[in-house]
């Protein structure tokens, strides 16, 4: 039977991943890509859900991998398994860049002040690689999955499943105390320059949602306990968030932190417990929702930057405007794209992982 909860906890996390860049948008931190405030003040409503999101909710993404790959796996080979992941992840991270990466890549070099001018003087086709890259922004997730996934195949051909039945008899109190080695794994294998490569961070997430969070008698533990981890993870947010506000979260020292990791692994158990608690159905609109959440993740950031660049910084608009419709932008940007594109052979592989197996069977 299907676990409904994961594909609701998808989209909703991608519905929060879009409100998150809005807000990013026009943050009153200094970045470089974004339009920067558009009030005269810091809107710190904005700044304050960054913080409130930024550490768990790429996490709990991870969790949910995990466990997806299990559930595959219990159905399918390892051979299988890669190849399903490397069409939908490898794909569309490294040929789908060359394809349509540009697009965000000259988006992210105009929003930048003189990144245009820099590049001018350079061979076209070095301009065009460099824009190509420089789009990867929410792409960085697939490439670290998919690395993740080649990891997992030697992991589970050496467990033989030993340590995965182990797990399923992980003990309340371990449950919680885990959120210490997530900040041990959040201080290893940290890419430099690049913040967002924490194959540390996520590689435990990743390992903890196919070793222990796949058991159904550790979901039905923390739905029992639920409380428990809301407070806890209630806590830490508030910790990190009043501790570091003002700094940048996304980055050393603040992303290594205690409060971070910890804030990190409580809210991804509560966002998992209360989806296996209340988020276990579907209907029509929750079935279109997850349908269309992969092309949202992959394109709401063109929509974004896009109403950023040619009507927000304009400064014709007022800010609560302007936040609005950048949304708007955002979702409908992710919707109408994955619509058009979704329906062009080549397209749909190199930049959104649609195998033609998996055309045909929607077609059926």
């Amino acid at each position: 039977m299907r676990k409904h909860y994961l594909d609701n906890i998808r989209w909703i996390v991608q519905v929060l991943v879009v409100l998150y860049h809005v807000c990013f948008m026009y943050s009153s931190l200094t970045m470089t890509s974004v339009v920067g405030p558009i009030t005269k003040t810091p809107f710190i409503p904005g700044d304050v859900f960054e913080y409130a999101v930024y550490p768990w909710f790429m996490t709990v993404l991870f969790i949910v991998a995990g466990i997806s790959s299990r559930l595959y796996l219990n159905k399918h080979t390892n051979k299988e398994f890669i190849r399903s992941r490397t069409v939908k992840l490898l794909v569309p991270s490294t040929i789908g860049l060359l394809v349509f990466g540009y697009v965000q890549g000259w988006l992210n070099a105009s929003l930048t002040e003189g990144a245009l001018d820099s590049m001018a003087q350079a061979p076209l086709i070095v301009r065009y690689l460099i824009m190509c890259v420089s789009g990867t922004g929410v792409l960085w997730f697939l490439q670290v999955l998919w690395v993740l996934s080649l990891v997992l195949v030697p992991v589970r051909n050496i467990d033989k499943d030993r340590l995965w039945n182990v797990c399923a008899k992980t003990p309340l109190v371990v449950l919680i105390l885990l959120a210490i080695p997530m900040f041990g794994a959040g201080l290893i294998l940290n890419t430099p320059v690049i913040a967002v490569y924490r194959f540390g961070l996520y590689g435990f997430a990743f390992f903890l949602g196919y070793f222990v969070f796949s058991h159904d008698e550790i979901i039905d533990k923390i739905k029992k306990f639920l409380p428990i981890f809301a407070v806890l993870a209630l806590a830490s947010g508030i910790a990190f968030t009043v501790t570091n506000f003002g700094d940048n979260y996304a980055d050393a020292p603040v992303n290594r932190t205690v409060f971070f990791s910890f804030f990190a692994y409580w809210m991804s158990v509560t966002v998992l417990a209360f989806g296996a608690k209340f988020l276990d159905f579907r209907n029509s609109f929750t079935a279109w929702m997850s349908k269309k959440a992969w092309g949202i993740y992959i394109f709401h950031y063109i929509g974004i930057s896009a109403f950023g660049l040619f009507v927000a910084k304009a400064g014709i608009l007022p800010a609560w405007c302007v936040y609005i419709l950048t949304a708007a932008a955002g979702f409908g940007a992710g919707i109408i794209l994955y619509t058009i594109l979704s329906r062009i052979p080549f397209i749909r592989w190199a930049v959104l992982g649609i195998s033609r197996k998996k055309v045909q069977k929607d077609v059926q």
